[in-house]
């Protein structure tokens, strides 16, 4: 595929899904800066929740367990309601710390489109240590090619927005070890 170039994203279909692939893949600048501005949430979320799906089956496939559809509900909550946690606490950091105006619409597409490509590949033993830093320096790149924001103001909204995230599950430590 020579050409990222994506005119309208209001709805999903599977050429998007494959360009979107191939697109972050090859070349994330050019994909996160040719992507429209009025890319919806349904789109980015369908992506992620197709990407979510292959995810939890290459998963169940590894492991051996009596209760797969448990399971398998866990990781699919899991992968995507991580994406709309992370997304909603960067949008949060956003406007407090930076003040910048970027819609969450915009910012979630971010999120889920690089998680989304990630999760492809996470399904793999012990790959996370891998696949994780990979998918927060690909959303370092959508939010400064595709949001328009500074290299300095996405690596804050990205490290303050999992510090965030790594004090809330510190807390609650003491309610856990009793």
């Amino acid at each position: 595929m020579t050409s990222f170039q994506i005119d309208r994203v209001d709805k999903f279909s599977m050429p998007f899904y494959v360009q979107a692939v191939f697109g972050i893949l090859g070349r994330p600048r050019k994909f996160f800066s040719q992507l429209p501005l009025t890319v919806g949430m349904m789109p980015s979320l369908t992506f992620l929740v197709i990407s979510a799906l292959f995810f939890c089956v290459a998963s169940l496939m590894n492991i051996r367990l009596h209760r797969f559809h448990l399971m398998g509900g866990i990781y699919l909550f899991n992968a995507v309601g991580m994406v709309f946690i992370m997304s909603a606490l960067g949008y949060m950091v956003m406007i407090l710390s930076i003040g910048k105006k970027v819609p969450f619409a915009r910012l979630f597409s971010t999120y889920a489109l690089c998680s989304g490509v990630t999760l492809l590949v996470a399904w793999v033993p012990y790959s996370v240590v891998f696949t994780e830093p990979w998918k927060w320096y690909l959303i370092g790149i959508g939010l400064t090619k595709g949001c328009g924001l500074k290299l300095r103001e996405a690596a804050l909204i990205i490290a303050l927005s999992l510090a965030l995230w790594i004090l809330f599950f510190w807390s609650l430590l003491p309610i856990i070890s009793r």
